[in-house]
């Protein structure tokens, strides 16, 4: 018994020796005589045997065994620290192996954010966020919409990126639209980060800041071909050809792969200044891999390849040949530096001084002269209040309002509310822009009123006098077969662009399942295994009114401006003293449409006098009072009329 608990513990012992290195194990096994077939079972069925009565033995407690029979204490536990070691180091070894595969294969999963600019045109807005890192591409203001009535702008709602301001690395700016950057200033009130972009961009933005008292931020200047490191991210800016100077797209490098954001892009060969778009870094790029490519969508619908600015500068040039004897007024969009400049070109050329009307148009000028992308000769700019003194033949009138907007320099000659600006007989007025889908009616309608005051206009139906900045389907086939990307998400559209971009790439090859159509709030991650959906995030809009901001969801302040314009107001007033209601209620409405064939006034107050009547004052409160008053009215007003305005009841007490 002895001799064969000794066996088995030193054949255990044995083996636990040979189990944590491999090489060690095949070693041992080699310096052994090798064992027949026919011994090895034999060997180890003897183990087997004498095995089971060692552990009976030691687990039974009434067996009486002498105390030389139990092995030796330090050998007892010799193959449990064996097994712990080996496990250790098993684990270890997988873990380190986990690791290496993981960063062989980028294990970090990279999530995209969608916070605006898509299912919509404006206030675009991409949050790319990996591990404990987030960056921000774009942060754009749209200018409200009859849903919105009496707001000054609509920005992003960023509670998702308030709730992780932490990771936030950086704002990167695509380029100096404010569909782009009209949201920066709430952005940077809420976010302490630094803003990357192009020298123009950045002025811009500049002018924003100072305009919202807001300092110390720091900004980074973006060359194209100069990577920008921003936590975990690599980015690297490339030049694209926009109607604003200073675009770019972005290449990001991130664990899983390339992102490459395409920002507002056309492919423009001969643009007025500047470099054309560098195909070859986009097409390097594309060799190298490209794991997600977001692609801009406005202009998918339209076929072919969008013109060359330089088509805008010769349309101009007869225009101005064509009315030598007259005043021109040219509308265009104030960020449209190249524009600018052909039109200060041709008034140099036609000896008229230029003379800007608007404010952003002045601030474009401003910031774009400071940095030397607007080149302006000495003498040529005249004040507007020098207008007067100036013949038709001499002036060229630069203004603001080429897509209606209510307060806009043009929109205000239109309507004779211009002080410095009269129109008459002997002005052409060329309008420089296409309507941004939503504006049509406020253009048409500036157009009708400049007819009217007896000026000839021009607009884009009529002649080439605008380009648009955004690539066509052509230029979507180019940019989709340069890159050659694993996935594609369209983005910058309505839901119908980016249905179109979407089926446009399927056409060019890609697998559906590769696309993803999103909506705002929506998140997509990438990891190792591919793209699949995450939960969405908080998302919508805000409400900018003067120094006021509003959740659009959550806001009361918009569903009372709804109800004033579709159904009106009453107020009705009662003065109560002592407990009591003394005097005759008073109704005053507006905005409301009575049926003058009846008496509503008088009827009105008689139901308010019952509902009074109807209430102890004495045991009750005002604000109860107040509800009793509005919810009798309401009934009353709905039953003869069908209509809901809004009733505030006012308790004056005495």
């Amino acid at each position: 018994m002895k001799r064969t608990e000794k066996t088995a513990i030193a054949e255990n012992r044995e083996g636990a020796g040979n189990v944590t290195p491999r090489s060690g194990a095949r070693s041992t096994r080699a310096q052994k005589k090798p064992r027949s077939p026919k011994e090895q079972p034999e060997k180890r069925e003897r183990v087997k045997r004498a095995a089971k009565p060692a552990r009976a033995e030691k687990s039974a407690k009434p067996a009486r065994v002498p105390r030389a029979a139990k092995p030796a204490k330090s050998e007892r536990p010799a193959k449990d620290k064996a097994d712990r070691a080996a496990e250790r180091t098993e684990r270890t070894e997988r873990t380190a192996r986990t690791e290496r595969a993981e960063k062989q294969k980028g294990g970090k999963a990279v999530k995209i954010v969608f916070l605006g600019g898509v299912g919509e045109i404006g206030k675009n807005m991409t949050a790319i966020e990996c591990g404990n890192d987030i960056i921000i591409i774009d942060a754009g203001a749209i200018f409200p919409t009859e849903e919105t009535p009496g707001f000054d702008l609509v920005v992003p709602d960023i509670t998702y990126l308030i709730e992780n301001a932490h990771k936030v690395r950086a704002l990167f700016l695509t380029h100096g639209h404010e569909d782009h950057i009209g949201g920066v200033p709430y952005l940077l009130n809420e976010l302490k980060i630094p803003v990357v972009g192009t020298r123009l961009t950045l002025a811009l933005v500049d002018n924003k800041l100072r305009e919202h008292k807001i300092n110390n931020v720091k900004m980074i200047e973006a060359e194209a071909g100069r990577e920008v490191k921003a936590g975990c991210f690599t980015v690297l800016p490339v030049n694209v050809n926009h109607s604003i100077a200073g675009s770019l797209a972005l290449a990001i490098s991130t664990p899983q792969g390339v992102i490459f954001h395409s920002g507002d892009f056309k492919i423009d060969l001969t643009p007025v200044a500047g470099k054309p778009i560098d195909l070859k870094t986009i097409a390097d790029i594309g060799a190298r891999g490209v794991l997600l490519y977001l692609g801009e969508s406005t202009n998918i619908e339209r076929n072919g390849f969008t013109m060359s600015e330089k088509v805008v500068g010769s349309t101009l040039d007869g225009l101005f040949a064509e009315n030598s004897s007259r005043r021109i007024i040219i509308a265009t969009f104030a960020s449209n530096v190249h524009r600018l400049q052909q039109i200060i070109d041709l008034a140099v050329k036609y000896k008229r001084k230029a003379v800007f009307s608007g404010r952003s148009m002045l601030n474009v000028c401003e910031a774009a002269e400071k940095i030397g992308e607007l080149r302006i000769p000495d003498g040529v700019v005249a004040d507007i209040t020098r207008l007067k003194n100036l013949r038709d033949d001499e002036v060229v009138i630069i203004s603001t309002g080429s897509q209606g907007e209510p307060m806009s320099a043009l929109t205000r000659m239109s309507n004779g509310e211009n002080p410095a600006v009269t129109i008459g007989g002997n002005d052409t007025v060329i309008i420089s822009a296409s309507p941004i889908p939503g504006n049509e009616k406020l253009i048409y309608r500036v157009i009708d009123n400049l007819y009217r005051k007896g000026a000839n206009v021009v607009y884009e139906s009529l002649l080439n006098i605008h380009v648009s900045g955004h690539a066509c389907r052509e230029e979507h086939k180019i940019m989709h077969n340069l890159l050659k990307p694993r996935y594609f998400i369209p983005v910058h559209g309505e839901y119908r662009h980016l249905k179109k971009h979407a089926r446009l790439a399927e056409e060019l090859g890609m697998d559906a399942g590769r696309i993803f159509i999103p909506d705002i709030g929506n998140c997509v991650e990438f990891t190792t295994r591919g793209m699949r959906r995450a939960d969405d995030v908080t998302s919508g809009s805000r409400l900018i009114d003067g120094e006021g901001i509003e959740d659009e969801k959550a806001s009361t302040v918009i569903e009372d401006r709804r109800q004033l314009a579709a159904e009106g107001l009453f107020i009705v007033s009662v003065a109560v003293s002592g407990g009591e209601v003394v005097g005759e209620p008073a109704v005053n409405s507006r905005g409301f449409v009575f049926d003058f064939h009846r008496d509503y006034n008088t009827e009105m107050r008689d139901v308010i006098k019952r509902a009074i009547a109807g209430y102890d004052l004495s045991r009750g409160t005002t604000d109860e009072l107040k509800r009793v008053i509005k919810r009798s009215l309401k009934n009353y007003i709905f039953k003869k009329t069908k209509q809901s305005p809004m009733i505030v009841p006012v308790v004056v007490e005495l």
